[in-house]
């Protein structure tokens, strides 16, 4: 019955554990200010939170021009939201491919990698998802 208690109580325990910290500039990891100097060389971090929840870790990233990002716990990009066009160096070669072969009246305004796809959203409000080598999968509704 102890055990039954302890492993009802770990759901709760890693909830509890949801942490958001806002980060001063200083105290933001190396990696994420070369990423943004290189793709968004014209825009300057507005705001950085370290957000831990369970045993997951992001930093997100708010840039003037209004992007945001997310970084993993390894500082590896795996969200941009923009609220114009994102610039092509942080699209996949072959997905920026794609989407100008079938969509070049449109432009990408968010990519997102999770462990299996990636997912791209165009400024009329479509969703493309890919495999993670870049293949077209589908149409997200």
């Amino acid at each position: 019955m102890k055990k039954l208690l302890l492993f009802a109580a770990i759901p709760f325990l890693l909830i509890s554990c949801e942490k958001e910290k806002i980060l001063p500039l200083t105290d933001i990891p190396s990696e994420i200010p070369d990423y943004i100097n290189t793709h968004f060389p014209e825009t300057s971090i507005i705001q950085a939170v370290k957000d831990t929840d369970g045993f997951e870790l992001t930093y997100d990233i708010t840039l003037n021009g209004g992007y945001f990002l997310e970084f993993n716990r390894k500082k590896e990009v795996i969200d941009i939201d923009g609220i114009s066009e994102l610039p092509d160096s942080v699209i996949p070669e072959k997905i920026l491919e794609f989407v100008t072969t079938n969509y070049e009246e449109y432009f990408i305004t968010g990519w997102e990698e999770d462990k299996r796809n990636q997912q791209i959203k165009l400024d009329n409000g479509l969703e493309l998802v890919f495999n993670m080598n870049g293949d077209f999968l589908r149409i997200d509704n």
